[in-house]
């Protein structure tokens, strides 16, 4: 990366000004932090642990998880010990990591979210063929797909956007390395040949937008069609959470990325960042478990013992 001679470290957007509020902002997510481990964790463990939740939606939601544990691991360590500490400072390489990981997992997860639309339209649409089209087999390469094309996705951003000349110094605004801040610290038009991969990540994200919403037109025809309420009641239940989990993940997202500059600033964009990063690992399991009586069951047994 030729530009490594010349910028060493960045500097990252602070909390606060004073001691005390940057104390306040690391208890805050430490326990937003804690939060989204015990919670992703049990959920993990609990699919392990049950064979009754050996399915193919419960195989992608076991991963969903894993993705959400290493999405907010890349940020709010980082954030919080350089609020402890007082710092702003990561490295030049550590900078790297962290944009490489997050975009990893952060197109891993979308990717992933849209073959368990796949899963939830094949289960309702077609159940009878449900165990022919979605075996275990399918399923494992079905995640290996959203694993590989988020670490491609993650290899080509990164090393695109940190070949890049760095001319407008090194303070990065915003509390993790994010490409956006990153592409405003560059040479004038050198940055053009990242806006064009991003262009394509954008489609390719519509693309994937456009499926689940056409798998979701499809299940809800077919659930208005069944004649009992508990099945519908079944089958909305099944739903409902990954559609809110999909929502809250383009929302978020998609204003971080495409808001209008006019009104943009580092206080909002500081807020942006936290809703899309730090709030749907956080918040993802509870989405999962509120309306899921089998994983409710298996979670309180597995605490329980």
């Amino acid at each position: 990366m030729s530009n490594g001679s010349s910028v060493t470290q960045f500097l990252l957007l602070a909390f606060a000004d004073t001691w005390e509020l940057q104390l306040l902002h690391f208890w805050l997510f430490l326990g937003i932090y804690l939060a989204a481990l015990l919670g992703n964790g049990l959920i993990i463990t609990a699919i392990a642990c049950n064979h009754r939740l050996h399915t193919p939606m419960y195989f992608f939601l076991l991963n969903l998880s894993l993705i959400d544990l290493g999405s907010i691991s890349i940020t709010l360590p980082k954030a919080m010990a350089n609020s402890l500490w007082d710092t702003r400072a990561i490295s030049y390489s550590g900078c790297a990591t962290q944009v490489f990981l997050f975009v990893f997992f952060i197109s891993t997860d979308f990717y992933l979210l849209t073959a368990m639309a796949y899963d939830r339209y094949i289960a309702i649409c077609k159940p009878l063929h449900y165990g022919t089209l979605l075996g275990s087999r399918a399923c494992v390469h079905m995640a290996a797909a959203a694993w590989g094309s988020g670490f491609l996705c993650a290899l080509l951003h990164t090393a695109n956007t940190f070949s890049l000349p760095l001319c407008q110094g090194n303070t990065v605004d915003q509390f993790f390395c994010e490409i956006p801040q990153i592409l405003k610290l560059s040479c004038s038009d050198a940055y053009l040949s990242e806006v064009g991969l991003l262009v394509v990540s954008a489609c390719l994200t519509f693309g994937c937008f456009v499926f689940i919403v056409l798998s979701y037109v499809q299940i809800f025809r077919a659930v208005l069609r069944i004649p009992s309420e508990q099945g519908q009641h079944k089958a909305f239940s099944m739903c409902l959470p990954h559609l809110a989990v999909v929502s809250l993940f383009l929302s978020t997202g998609t204003f971080a990325y495409l808001k209008p500059h006019s009104i943009s600033s580092p206080s909002l964009d500081l807020v942006v960042a936290v809703l899309y990063s730090v709030v749907p690992p956080a918040v993802n399991p509870l989405i999962y478990s509120i309306r899921n009586q089998d994983l409710k069951d298996a979670v309180w047994k597995l605490m329980t013992g």
